[in-house]
């Protein structure tokens, strides 16, 4: 059988190419039920492709009526709405926890409770998680598939060449800002930077927030939000940013990144340190090209009242737009392609095999989507082909279960993020920024989003 993803990687299917096609899946010419389905975002490596490639075959084995084809894809917040109305996603997408609410208010997700709980796993998952794709009417529609905590990331080659130890990371922020002047200093390269670009800035800005115990959103548990930017947290983690930049000299001359392009930079070795989720060395090794010798992660540093790590994820979903029978197919492929391997040995097993025969990473440091029980269960399943390099992420794996986890605010939360872009950003290229009075500024912005 040809193999869809292989002319991925020839280019033949891209994004642009799907933008043309109608929303829903029809028939292909055999009679087969055409799927389309979210694979890598542009630019993974062949070999990830080679190892969707593989799973594919093995998935349309079991499901012979069903032709299953990839597409690149990689959500990003500015331009997600515009690809939804436009037609131009998979049939099966993922989408971050934070937009799951409003594409869930939006009437934007397929209701899969039934199927959900016909494949009888609904009392399986996490129920902080399962919050995230739960609608106001009870129902589910998606699948809690990836869950993640931020951490610290930093570049151990670039320790050294500091005169620094990657064996022992740094473990507070005052910490962080001696390292990355030092790293500076020494190399010329940025010791530590932060996303600030495409809604990511706040994101981040979220996460150092509820790390130096401050909370950017009040949930007031009647359906009502209270913006609180001004808190403690927010302007410790913009004091601290501002030292690293104008004190510290510590943060290079690029302050425009994003999710994509700071991992680009942080691959190519160019970055000390930085924070994201801990589940990024995937893509840092497969899409990015990073040596994984010289990958290292710990946890955030927290201090403050109520500190905690900020945690997060997406679902794979399936397009309101599509038909019955397509939506049996999507719901197959999500459980077998994003669930079994959770839930099955064999499935596990399968899985982890054709990753590692594709030179993928295998046992990156997660969040457990599912109980603790079952998630402690799948890990020993695939213990013999995890190649990840779990010594050099002990830090992370030793502090993880330590820290408070804190889930990302549901009142307008992307609109909020980008809000905190423009001040992150105005912090890095004013020296004379007024931290309170951009705080401010975008406390009442928020607060009229909120409000609407």
């Amino acid at each position: 059988m040809k193999s869809r993803s292989k002319s991925l990687i020839a280019g033949v299917a891209a994004l642009g190419l799907v933008a043309s096609l109608a929303a829903c899946s029809a028939g292909s010419a055999s009679g087969k039920t055409e799927l389309r389905v979210a694979t890598f975002p542009p630019g993974a490596d062949a070999a990830a492709y080679e190892a969707f490639a593989t799973q594919e075959a093995q998935f349309e084995k079991l499901n012979p009526d069903i032709d299953v084809i990839g597409v690149e894809y990689e959500w990003t917040g500015p331009t997600f709405a515009v690809q939804l109305a436009g037609g131009s996603l998979p049939d099966v997408f993922t989408v971050p926890f934070t937009d799951a609410k409003t594409l869930l208010e939006n009437g934007q997700l397929m209701d899969v409770t039934q199927e959900i709980d016909d494949l009888g796993y609904s009392d399986k998952f996490n129920p902080i998680i399962l919050d995230a794709v739960t609608g106001a009417d009870g129902h589910l529609y998606g699948f809690p598939r990836q869950a993640y905590a931020m951490g610290l990331h930093y570049n151990r080659d670039l320790f050294e060449q500091a005169g620094l130890d990657p064996d022992a990371p740094p473990t507070t922020w005052d910490e962080v800002a001696t390292a990355a002047a030092a790293i500076a200093e020494a190399t010329g390269k940025a010791g530590f930077m932060t996303m600030t670009t495409g809604n990511t800035g706040g994101w981040q800005l979220t996460a150092q927030t509820v790390a130096h115990g401050g909370r950017t959103v009040i949930d007031n548990g009647d359906g009502t939000y209270t913006a609180d930017l001004q808190n403690d947290g927010t302007v410790a983690a913009l004091e601290f940013l501002q030292r690293l930049r104008w004190d510290d000299n510590a943060m290079g001359s690029n302050f425009l990144f994003d999710w994509g392009s700071i991992n680009q930079e942080f691959a190519a070795g160019n970055i000390g340190m930085y924070t994201s989720g801990s589940d990024v060395y995937t893509a840092l090794v497969r899409d990015f090209g990073m040596d994984p010798a010289q990958y290292g992660l710990t946890v955030i540093p927290t201090d403050g009242a109520e500190p905690g790590v900020l945690g997060g994820g997406d679902i794979a979903v399936v397009s309101p737009a599509v038909d019955d029978t397509t939506k049996a197919a999507a719901v197959k492929w999500i459980d077998w392609y994003y669930m079994q391997k959770l839930l099955n040995k064999d499935a596990a097993i399968a899985d982890a095999e054709a990753l590692v025969a594709a030179d993928q990473a295998v046992g990156t440091p997660v969040l457990p989507v599912l109980d603790q029980a079952t998630y402690e269960e799948s890990r020993e399943w695939i213990a013999p082909f995890i190649n990840v390099p779990l010594d050099q992420m002990s830090g992370f794996f030793d502090g993880i279960f330590e820290q408070t986890p804190v889930a990302e605010s549901k009142g307008k939360t992307q609109e909020i993020y980008a809000l905190l872009d423009s001040a992150i950003q105005t912090v890095l290229t004013d020296q004379n920024a007024d931290i309170e009075a951009l705080l401010a500024k975008a406390n009442a912005d928020a607060q009229a989003l909120l409000d609407e």
